[in-house]
C-alpha cells in the first residue's frame, strides 16, 4: 500500500505514511499513518500518530487519536479523519484520508500520479504549525515551507521529509 500526501495542490507519493523533518543533523517523525479507513470493514478508521508544535512553542502529540499531553486545542475524530481546533475555533491541523471519487476529482497531475502508484491511500492534509524550525503552512492551493512555496507538483519517490531547504522525496 501506497500513500499519497495532498497538501495545497501538490500529491507525495511515498511508500509508507510517513511525513518527517530534518532539521540539522536530526530527523523525526512529524506524521505517520498507523492505519487507515475501510469503508466496508465495520469499526476500521484513520489512525494518527502527530509531533507537532504551535507558534507559540507549544508541543502538540498525539499518538493514534489521542493527545498525549494537556493542550488547549480540540481534537475531533471521524473514521476518516483527525482534527485538531485552536480554542478560536480555527483548524491547526486537519489529516484526511479522501475517498475514491474525492481524489481522482483533484487536478490532472495529481490523478495522473495516483493512477500510475494504484493501490494508493490519499492522505489530505491542511494546517498551519511548526515542526523543529520549520514553519508549514498548507492551504487549498499551496505548501509552505519556512518561504518556499510549493504548487502543483506531483511527485513520488521513497520518503517524504520537509528540511529548510523543501521537500525531499
Amino acid at each position: 500500500m501506497k500513500y499519497a500526501f495532498i497538501i495545497g495542490s501538490n500529491a507525495f507519493v511515498v511508500p509508507n505514511g510517513v511525513i518527517s523533518i530534518k532539521d540539522g543533523e536530526h530527523s523525526r517523525e512529524i506524521i505517520r499513518i498507523k492505519s487507515i479507513y475501510h469503508e466496508d470493514q465495520p469499526g476500521s478508521h484513520l489512525l494518527v500518530d502527530l509531533d507537532i508544535e504551535d507558534h507559540h512553542g507549544m508541543r502538540v502529540k498525539v499518538t493514534s487519536n489521542a493527545a498525549d499531553n494537556y493542550t488547549a486545542y480540540v481534537l475531533k475524530t471521524e473514521n476518516n479523519s483527525l482534527k485538531i481546533l485552536k480554542p478560536d475555533g480555527n483548524i491547526f491541523i486537519n489529516v484526511l484520508q479522501m475517498d475514491e471519487d474525492s481524489a481522482m476529482a483533484l487536478e490532472h497531475n495529481i490523478v495522473a500520479e495516483l493512477e500510475v502508484n494504484m493501490p494508493v491511500t490519499p492522505i489530505r492534509i491542511f494546517g498551519d504549525f511548526k515542526a523543529g524550525d520549520l514553519n508549514i503552512s498548507a492551504e487549498n492551493e499551496k505548501l509552505f515551507i519556512n518561504d518556499n512555496g510549493y504548487a502543483t507538483s506531483a511527485l513520488a519517490g521513497d520518503k517524504l521529509q520537509f528540511t529548510s531547504e523543501g521537500v525531499v522525496l
